[in-house]
């Protein structure tokens, strides 16, 4: 089965296809950089970052463009109130989100355009839409024309004379239309702005990624992302103004993920329920959030709490114990055993690969990856030698690596203290032969206190880091 995308814009699932052969052009909505970056924000970067990934694993070349905007009424406030330089406070919060990702192994963009690097671009694009009589000016403000499109709303399913309902933009009197969107606001005392052919000002919201996807990706793109609150207005705004101007299909894919909520509640400001990246990271391996992604289907919304997260947090465990090497003195499994490890292992790369291939349904692709796991350990507890367990490890490994998932013990540093753990177990061996089972369990208990775990089997004693 080819791989199968669910398209926003004709909702429902299309085969995927690309402008050009063997290319992907992918531009995804960064974060407005006014605020610490929630778990909301890593439940997108994560969602794209995997998708991203697993075209990638199917040979495409990945042209990925994420943008920062970093100029915005939220941004200039935000400095206001703390009385701070607005590009300043942008650059902080971009560099906390930046490292913020490498928590979570998001690999890095192809570039991260940014909209005050990008306004000679803007601004040629709104000159553009005006010449072409699809935007006008009034008192130094620039407006697109919605009654020039007759398409727009085909994003979002609104009527033009819906579509400022629910906009948190105040009505602008002068207007021709109350739908037309600002492309150029003109400058208000004590805020950033550029000069431009119809004074100073700074560019509206909607324009800078129009004009950075066509500066960064060309006219046409492959795969346009972000979070399903962006569907209107924004995308649908940059639809309007994109494809009035080329007069061709700007996306041919648009993709939303779902909205974080917190057990029952959506996550707000408001509701003081926010949770950071920062905070999560403090607590917990960036592998235990993506896990908790890859659990839910992207499209959908996720929930966040204790339960789900412990959850999240298991299905780690679980997959670092496959990890784990052959037991101690494993005398190996029979040849036909071992083979069968192989073929099992591979019928369920087949498996996962067409789970995948259906909109990246990662909840079923991870069972595949879990009934792998389950052949391993098995495979491992009948005393496969680590010879035999390498070749359905390295399935297991390849799988993994398409999620990006590091899979790193988080005690891994403590390799020196390794030996001594080992010593230890050995004499447990020797006290358990023994049947001196006080012993035996105080060396057990005082492993555990320390972090460690033992796990015995015929085949001997195996330990990891709890």
């Amino acid at each position: 089965m080819s791989l199968r995308i669910y398209n926003t814009l004709s909702r429902k699932k299309e085969e995927f296809t690309t402008l050009e052969h063997g290319k992907v052009r992918m531009y995804v909505c960064g974060p407005t950089v006014y605020a610490t970056a929630h778990i909301g924000h890593g439940m997108s970067a994560l969602v794209f970052d995997i998708i991203r990934r697993y075209l990638e694993y199917s040979g495409y070349d990945v042209n990925f463009v994420v943008n920062y905007t970093d100029v915005d009424d939220k941004i200039i406030t935000k400095a206001n109130q703390l009385g701070q330089d607005p590009f300043t406070l942008a650059q902080k919060y971009i560099d906390d989100y930046r490292a913020d990702l490498k928590g979570l192994n998001v690999k890095e963009a192809t570039s991260n355009p940014r909209a005050t690097q990008e306004m000679e671009y803007i601004q040629n694009m709104i000159a553009r839409l005006v010449e072409a009589d699809k935007a006008y000016i009034l008192d130094g403000d620039v407006y697109f024309r919605v009654n020039s499109d007759p398409d727009y709303g085909k994003l979002s399913g609104r009527k033009v004379r819906d579509s400022a309902t629910g906009t948190r933009v105040a009505v602008d009197e002068r207007k021709e239309n109350p739908e037309d969107f600002a492309l150029w606001k003109s400058a208000k005392p004590g805020e950033p702005a550029w000069s431009s052919p119809w004074g100073q000002g700074r560019p509206g919201w909607h324009i800078e990624c129009s004009a950075m996807n066509l500066h960064h990706l060309g006219e046409q793109i492959d795969i346009h992302g972000g979070g399903n609150d962006l569907i209107f207005p924004h995308h649908e705004n940059e639809i309007a103004q994109t494809e009035s101007l080329t007069g061709k299909e700007f996306a041919r894919f648009w993709m939303h993920n779902g909205m974080v909520t917190m057990t029952g509640e959506k996550m707000s400001k408001s509701l003081g329920n926010i949770v950071s990246i920062q905070d999560f990271l403090r607590d917990h391996p960036g592998d235990v959030m993506r896990l908790w992604v890859l659990a839910s289907n992207y499209r959908a919304p996720l929930v966040y709490g204790e339960d789900v997260i412990e959850q999240a947090e298991q299905t780690y465990k679980r997959l670092l114990a496959a990890k784990k090497a052959a037991l101690p003195g494993a005398k190996g499994v029979p040849e036909d055993a071992a083979k069968a490890l192989l073929e099992s292992a591979g019928k369920s790369r087949a498996a996962f690969i067409e789970a995948m291939d259906d909109d990246f349904n990662t909840p079923l692709a991870l069972a595949h990856v879990f009934e792998l796991t389950k052949l391993i350990n098995q495979a491992r507890a009948d005393g496969a030698t680590d010879a035999q367990l390498k070749p359905a490890l390295a399935i297991f490994k390849e799988l993994t690596d398409v999620w990006g998932l590091a899979l790193e013990d988080k005690e891994s540093g403590k390799s020196d203290v390794e030996p001594f753990i080992k010593l230890l177990i050995e004499l447990r061996t020797e006290a358990r032969a023994q049947k001196n089972w006080v012993l035996s369990d105080r060396v057990r208990d005082g492993l555990k206190t320390l972090g460690v775990t033992l796990e015995d089997s015929k085949e001997g004693t195996s330990w990891s880091w709890n």
